[in-house]
């Protein structure tokens, strides 16, 4: 299933490189604004988170619109432009508050962390390692809130609980998704962010929900089966969509 995955992420970022540059711009334009203005009012700590969250609020909102956009190709579908308003208008609630979870945790822990360390003591280094693998759990299960929002529910509270219900369920999955989006961000630096960028990223993520999702359906049927499922046969239909493609065919597709 996870070559798969690679396989219909990788085609369906091709099939759709103008997008993918484009919404890529867009988060170029919201890493600004997270980063400089912060750095601008770096002696200012009032003025440094505010305008921190500020950007943060932005980066989230915007990515909520983004993986609307993203779900579409993964869907086989083609997003239009003209999308991109109603797509950010429905995700900005479950964005926002997303955006205000995760900067109240960042708060808290930049408090935690030293405290906890400056103890000294058993006690400090059993908190700091809690606090550290309750931010990698955090870590692991926040990269399904995007795809869930844009596949199943807008709801905030069953959103959290279902990216958390996710990485329980499929805690290799899970990280196999991590450690491809973090090849994804490597490989990107190289071209300072355009391409394959954070909307590939964004895609990766909605292929691996929509694939991963296919098990949930098959359990509804077949409850008893969780120890076999039969991928082959649940992949059919997305294998024939992908299809078989030639290195002439996606360099000179009108040529096949």
């Amino acid at each position: 299933m996870f070559a798969f995955l690679i396989k219909k992420a990788f085609f369906d970022l091709w099939d759709n490189l103008l997008r993918i540059v484009i919404l890529n711009l867009g988060y170029i334009v919201a890493g600004a604004l997270i980063i400089y203005p912060p750095y601008l009012f770096k002696s200012v700590p009032v003025l440094f988170f505010l305008s921190f969250f500020l950007g943060l609020l932005i980066l989230c909102a915007y990515t909520g619109a983004v993986s609307g956009m993203v779900r579409q190709i993964a869907d086989y579908q083609q997003p239009e432009a003209r999308q991109f308003v109603s797509l950010l208008k429905a995700s900005l609630p479950t964005s926002v508050l997303f955006a205000l979870l995760n900067a109240a945790l960042f708060l808290l822990l930049n408090i935690a962390f030293p405290v906890y360390q400056a103890m000294r003591s058993l006690v400090g280094s059993v908190a700091s390692s809690f606090l550290f693998w309750f931010l990698v759990l955090w870590i692991l299960a926040g990269q399904f809130f995007y795809p869930i929002q844009s596949q199943l529910d807008r709801r905030f509270g069953k959103m959290l609980k279902k990216m958390f219900l996710l990485l329980l369920d499929n805690p290799l999955f899970s990280i196999g998704l991590f450690l491809g989006v973090l090849f994804i961000l490597a490989v990107s630096l190289f071209t300072a962010l355009l391409l394959p960028g954070i909307s590939a990223a964004m895609l990766w993520l909605n292929v691996g929900l929509k694939l991963r999702l296919y098990k949930y359906d098959y359990l509804e049927k077949n409850p008893e089966g969780r120890k076999t499922i039969p991928w082959d046969a649940l992949l059919v239909t997305d294998r024939e969509r992908v299809g078989k493609r030639t290195l002439k065919g996606m360099i000179f597709p009108w040529k096949e």
